[in-house]
């Protein structure tokens, strides 16, 4: 181990060398200045390099939250597309779908599916990217609140349609007989000359003339409400209820293939030409009733007729001839 050096001072009152003196007191003070100004400088190195360069986690972690943003902007811009679309389902479900099934438009505060209450987003504030994600959650929760009213929508449309088939087929539709068997429309609907009587009568029905036993056909599905025989002046005939305030009626039939609270669909062969009760000869009259008023029968065959025998079948119908009944 070396010898510890000398240190000397020159003194100018003496003006002579002398050698320097170290205490105890003045070591742990030069010590402990020392160590102040380390650490004093250390602490200066380490708030520029935490303030101003990251660590290698940081800078993993700021490079995640770079790529979560683009994430964030991107899903919103998405989901704007996606509430243009859902305004376009909107548009068309108010103005063409319910209009045609007859259905109320839904109310613009219903479809906007606003919501209030506390501040639903508070845990999302105090973020650097808040405002982004407050707007995207926001734009989903709507979104997914449309989405739920319009499936509502759908669900009653369906509803609707479901019942609408069910009345189409119930209504009325095509011809009682058919035009391979029919021989000709003998009297329509209106005043006509009473077969028996000979004088102008209200002829509530169509007559369709065919030969004996040729098939006669529901002319939409319903029950039978009535099936027999009767002095009306029908003779043997059939009553089905259609529901929706239809009913149909078909007169002098020479044998009937239907009981009363039978079930019958649209083309089911229900009976059979014949000259029963008040008659002159084989015809089917058929009448259409709706809600207790007897109308013309010739506005319900369109299912069956083309427009070039629709017209023909009018032009028959409305010859001020005699009736068959």
């Amino acid at each position: 181990m070396g010898k510890r050096k000398v240190k000397y001072f020159y003194n100018t009152h003496t003006l002579s060398y002398e050698k320097v003196k170290f205490s105890w007191g003045n070591s742990l003070l030069r010590i402990f200045g020392f160590l102040c100004a380390a650490a004093v400088f250390a602490f200066v190195i380490m708030y520029f390099a935490y303030t101003y360069l990251d660590s290698p986690k940081e800078k993993i972690l700021k490079r995640e939250l770079a790529q979560m943003r683009t994430q964030y902007v991107s899903l919103n811009n998405r989901m704007k597309n996606l509430d243009k679309v859902m305004g376009d389902l909107q548009d068309r479900d108010d103005n063409i779908y319910r209009v045609i099934f007859e259905a109320e438009p839904i109310p613009p505060d219903v479809r906007q599916a606003g919501f209030g209450g506390a501040n639903l987003y508070a845990k999302l504030e105090g973020f650097s990217s808040s405002d982004l994600m407050i707007s995207t959650t926001e734009t989903l929760d709507k979104l997914s609140r449309q989405m739920y009213i319009q499936s509502k929508s759908y669900d009653e449309l369906k509803k609707k349609i479901d019942n609408k088939t069910q009345m189409l087929q119930a209504i009325p539709a095509i011809q009682p007989v058919s035009n391979k068997n029919l021989m000709r429309i003998a009297s329509g609907y209106g005043y006509r000359i009473n077969p028996i009587y000979k004088i102008m009568q209200f002829h509530s029905g169509i007559d369709f003339t065919a030969s004996m036993g040729t098939p006669i056909y529901a002319t939409g599905d319903g029950v039978v409400s009535f099936a027999s025989y009767d002095n009306s002046g029908y003779g043997m005939h059939i009553i089905i209820n259609h529901g929706y305030g239809y009913q149909t009626l078909y007169g002098h039939m020479s044998r009937m293939k239907v009981n009363v609270g039978q079930s019958v669909k649209r083309g089911e062969v229900i009976g059979f030409v014949g000259s029963t009760g008040a008659s002159t000869g084989p015809h089917c009259h058929y009448e259409v009733i709706k809600g207790g008023t007897k109308i013309d029968p010739s506005n319900f065959f369109y299912n069956d007729l083309s427009p070039a025998e629709y017209e023909k079948m009018l032009q028959q119908a409305a010859k001020s001839n005699q009736s068959f009944d």
